[in-house]
């Protein structure tokens, strides 16, 4: 079976990846499976929360990007991100400046995090014409003191923050500013460039979990929205219901979609936050995040049948909710 570009199918992690994970630890208490940010371990009097992700279709802020996806799965668990370990694979014969901006971008993010760089990998490889930054964060809290993606229970309210593509929107805008000229005038343009500085759900996820009643949590990377939700889904083995008008889109990500005929609920989303909750802490999150100037939306709920995922659609009309092939990003770039 070939490959799509970006993240390797669901039924291939379960027929091969997850088949094949070395020995058994009685320290791990969550290890890989459909749907989760990362594992979680007993290491003595607290428990670890570990996730990793690569960086592979950004070029501009790489580096930056690195440290903030990586946190923003650690956060998903109510757990702040504190160590980052990282892996820097560099285009043959590059100079030390591409090292220098990949690692001065990194530290200020990690900086801003609270989060110390504790180690990794840097090296130019054979055959690679792009930057590949793999970050590997760690987060430690008191045993049990945590949530997964796999929390989700039928009858619980998902709520979404911020809007749909903001990592999407922001690559396009740096790395193919170009060609967005045409269709965004500067002011948008700028704007959309902008979209980085709301790719941390850090504050998002740590305001929703201290304020209670929360289940789950997952940020949507590869595939969007759309299929955020879907693994918050496969994880707890249930439906969704989701209202398709209630999921912001913002006037630029809308516009570079438009140009790039893609849709805005299938490009890479880091920076808004998936939160299933109980029915009746709906309000309270959703006010809290508010208070902190975080933008939220209930944009649907769980049900008990993980064959009944629909969505509603704008026009009233609904129907089965698409789950990406491949994240629309890829689409674009091709372009």
């Amino acid at each position: 079976m070939k490959l799509p570009p970006g993240k390797i199918p669901v039924e291939i992690l379960k027929e091969i990846v997850f088949k094949n994970l070395g020995a058994e630890r009685n320290e791990v208490i969550l290890g890989p499976a459909a749907g989760l940010d990362g594992a979680v371990l007993d290491v003595g009097s607290k428990n670890a929360i570990v996730s990793m992700d690569p960086i592979t279709g950004a070029i501009e802020r790489i580096g930056w990007e690195a440290v903030n996806v990586n946190a923003n799965d650690v956060a998903t668990f109510g757990v702040e991100p504190t160590f980052l370990f990282s892996c820097l694979m560099l285009p043959e014969n590059a100079d030390s400046e591409i090292v220098q901006n990949i690692a001065t971008q990194m530290s200020a993010a990690a900086k801003d995090l609270g989060i110390a760089i504790v180690g990794g990998h840097c090296e130019s490889t054979p055959g690679l014409t792009n930057p590949i930054v793999v970050g590997c964060i760690m987060g430690l809290t008191e045993k049990g003191k945590y949530v997964t993606a796999a929390g989700a229970k039928s009858g619980d309210k998902l709520i979404l923050t911020k809007s749909a593509g903001i990592e999407g929107t922001a690559i396009l805008a740096f790395d193919r500013a170009d060609q967005l000229k045409k269709v965004l005038n500067p002011s948008l343009l700028y704007n959309a460039k902008n979209f980085y500085n709301q790719i941390s759900v850090v504050k998002d996820a740590l305001i929703a979990y201290k304020a209670g009643g929360v289940h789950a949590m997952h940020d949507p990377t590869e595939g969007g929205i759309l299929n955020g939700i879907h693994e918050l889904a496969d994880a707890a083995g249930l439906g969704v219901k989701v209202f398709e008008d209630k999921i912001a889109v913002e006037p630029e990500t809308a516009k570079i979609c438009r140009f790039y005929e893609i849709d805005p609920l299938q490009l890479i989303g880091s920076g808004a936050l998936l939160i299933s909750a109980e029915p009746e802490a709906a309000p309270k999150i959703i006010d809290a995040l508010s208070q902190a100037h975080i933008v939220a939306e209930e944009i649907g709920e769980f049900n008990p049948s993980p064959q009944k995922r629909i969505l509603i659609l704008k026009n009233e009309l609904s129907k089965m909710l698409p789950r990406p092939i491949s994240d629309h990003l890829w689409i674009a770039l091709t372009h």
